[in-house]
């Protein structure tokens, strides 16, 4: 199975094939190998390539840095679409979207405040957190080359803001100061990042880390659910409040199955998907004033005066208020929130742009990392929590913008399924307005009357609101898919699930656990004061997939297992995907027989044949007019899963 991405048409390497007897020499100078220049494919590709698309050059080794290309690359690709990203707004989905993203936003957002308010001693509240999500929603909405990519507050900086308090709080540091430098610094460590091209190694980001990473918010949002009621004593608000929160979750969860169930007409499953949750914690806000719940006082969430910090000060912060010393103690902080920001923003982007969504336009990640260090600097100033893509609200948003059509579901072999149908995506409503319109609505949140109303919800509605975004995360994540299908009867297994062609089922249960072992470290790294340091375990899971699991899976069984987050399209503003191409090149992992080479790698004239035929597909995907290569590997809702979090069946993309 040869496709371009074999080798990017280097030479034939005498290691062999990427199978179950490689060597750990052979797999990791094919490693290296990969990193260093393409000098047929790649060059071949670029020299065709109209466009300014990022590619590597003859002698173009990954030491050598060419400064400003990627982001100069990503505007390229990304200016002849802005007009179209205001003007294919014309659409109905924008609407339900702005308002589910508004609420799946914003409530977590202030649940986080609720967190870091009790933890930071009050230095941060809901205006800090409210105006960090329009800072990053009204930058990136306008300026980014990845508009549907949701930013704001997420659970890990959370923990990194209390963290660092508990460190220099003792010290008697001026915190809101020390978070400034912390946001200064890393602005400088993003825009180095930026110019000197560092999102080309997203080509190595798999499903691997971005699984274990998903898995891990979704139950930082767990855990925060469990936190908000612990609150509470154990007395009648405590129980009232734990009656809220399962209700909440409940309710909302039952929307989602309706939505996505053959009950009622089509309009009212659309409401009941896209309403479903707001609607909910609207309801139980007003519901503990009924009957004897009025009596009951339960905990409230904690408001300011309208546009006002919640400390008493003003929002320009005196970052000049600090020792010497103390800014220089800042810059390992920074370099390891750049790291936190580095995965997480672009994992959220890759997710957002995942190969389970038929999107037209180009992406651009070195340009989105210099606006991102822009905000974190800002933020620092204004003494707001440093705002990132969100997950699972970034790849949310791209699914609620998703049109879809009823079709026959052609992969039903028996009898008794005939007349089952599933929904089908045709296409992504790509544009700008709905990330702009639901970050104007939280601005417009932090007026007075509004924040009246937010001061009316229960923590416990909060805690709910927790429960389900943890829910919806987990189900949508590739390791419960791995879980269940392992739990799974396997009489009742079908013959067509892609986990099925794996022969050893050995090699499921092993990735997994690595996958879990993963989890459980940087869980359990989180819960200690060294809390801050655990993106680098995050970041060490990219070596670790390209270097360490090739030893002990075989490259088709890594092609089942794990795959490119995104599609060849995506990823063309980072250079391509590793992962594609240990797939594709290496023809399954299977040996050389399968392969049609000696050594399992493309041949350099035949990676160059390749190059030359992915031209006239590339300046189709930037015209907007078509996919460039199929995706490879297992998608999400080929496992049974989509990233809304609802079951369903395979989602086929239409071509264009």
């Amino acid at each position: 199975m040869h496709s371009s991405g074999g080798n990017r048409g280097g030479a034939a390497e005498p290691g062999g094939a990427g199978g179950a007897g490689s060597s750990p020499s052979g797999n990791f100078r094919r490693w290296v190998n990969s990193l260093l220049t393409s000098r047929n494919a790649s060059a071949a590709a670029a020299l065709n390539h109209g466009s300014a698309v990022e590619q590597r050059r003859p002698g173009d080794g990954w030491w050598k840095i060419h400064f400003f290309r990627g982001m100069v690359n990503d505007l390229r690709r990304r200016a002849p679409y802005y007009w179209s990203d205001w003007s294919d707004a014309w659409d109905y989905r924008v609407v339900p979207s702005t308002v589910y993203m508004y609420f799946a936003n914003i409530l977590p957002a202030l649940a986080f405040s609720l967190d870091m308010f009790t933890k930071t001693n009050m230095q941060y509240g809901v205006n800090e957190v409210l105006l960090a999500s329009v800072l990053g929603a009204v930058v990136f909405a306008i300026l980014a080359c990845q508009p549907l990519v949701i930013v704001g507050v997420t659970g890990p900086i959370t923990v990194f803001n209390y963290t660092v308090y508990d460190i220099m709080s003792p010290t008697g540091t001026n915190y809101l100061a020390f978070m400034c430098w912390i946001g200064l610094w890393s602005l400088v460590f993003h825009w180095i990042l930026a110019v000197t091209n560092s999102c080309n190694w997203l080509r190595y980001v798999t499903r691997f880390p971005c699984d274990i990473f998903g898995f891990y918010v979704a139950f930082i949002y767990l855990q925060k659910g469990v936190q908000v009621l612990e609150r509470f004593g154990d007395d009648s608000p405590f129980y009232l409040s734990v009656m809220v929160s399962l209700l909440v979750f409940m309710i909302a969860y039952a929307c989602g199955e309706l939505g996505e169930s053959p009950l009622f007409r089509h309009p009212v499953r659309v409401f009941l998907k896209d309403y479903g949750t707001p609607l909910t914690v609207i309801f139980f806000t007003g519901f503990v004033h009924l009957g004897r719940m009025k009596t009951v006082e339960l905990e409230r969430l904690p408001t300011s005066a309208a546009f006002f910090p919640t400390a008493d000060r003003g929002w320009l912060v005196q970052f000049w208020d600090i020792d010497v010393g103390d800014i220089f103690i800042a810059m390992p902080f920074a370099i390891l929130l750049t790291i936190l920001f580095y995965f997480d923003h672009n994992v959220s982007s890759l997710i957002a742009q995942g190969t389970e969504f038929p999107l037209r336009k180009p992406a651009g990640f070195h340009w989105d990392l210099f606006l991102l260090g822009l905000t974190t600097g800002i933020a620092g100033i204004l003494g707001l929590p440093f705002p990132n893509g969100l997950i699972p609200q970034a790849p949310f948003h791209t699914e609620s913008l998703c049109v879809t059509k009823v079709v026959a579901d052609t992969e039903e072999t028996n009898g008794e399924a005939k007349g089952h149908y599933v929904l089908k995506r045709t296409h992504v409503v790509e544009q700008r307005v709905s990330n702009l319109a639901q970050g104007l609505l939280t601005l417009g949140t932090m007026t007075g009357p509004l924040l009246i109303v937010l001061h009316l919800i229960p923590q416990a509605v909060l805690a709910g609101l927790f429960f389900i975004m943890g829910y919806q995360a987990l189900e949508g994540n590739g390791i419960t898919a791995k879980l269940l299908f392992l739990l799974r009867d396997h009489a009742l297994t079908p013959g067509g699930h892609p986990l099925a062609a794996i022969r050893r089922r050995a090699a499921v249960w092993a990735f997994v656990g690595i996958e879990l072992a993963a989890f459980a470290a940087t869980f359990a790294i989180t819960q200690t004061v060294a809390a801050v340091g655990f993106p680098v375990v995050i970041l060490a899971l990219i070596p670790v997939r390209a270097l360490v699991l090739p030893r002990w899976f075989t490259m088709r069984e890594l092609g089942v297992l794990d795959a490119p987050t995104a599609s060849m399209f995506t990823m063309e503003s980072v250079g391509g995907s590793y992962a594609a191409e240990g797939v594709s090149g290496y023809g399954g992992g299977g040996g050389p027989a399968e392969s049609g080479s000696e050594s399992g790698v493309v041949p350099t004239s035949a990676g160059a044949e390749a190059g030359g035929r992915r031209k006239s597909e590339e300046v189709l995907a930037e015209e907007g007019r078509g996919r460039v290569v199929e995706d490879v590997g297992i998608e999400m809702s080929r496992l049974g899963v989509s990233r809304r979090g609802q079951a369903g069946r395979s989602v086929a993309r239409e071509e264009s």
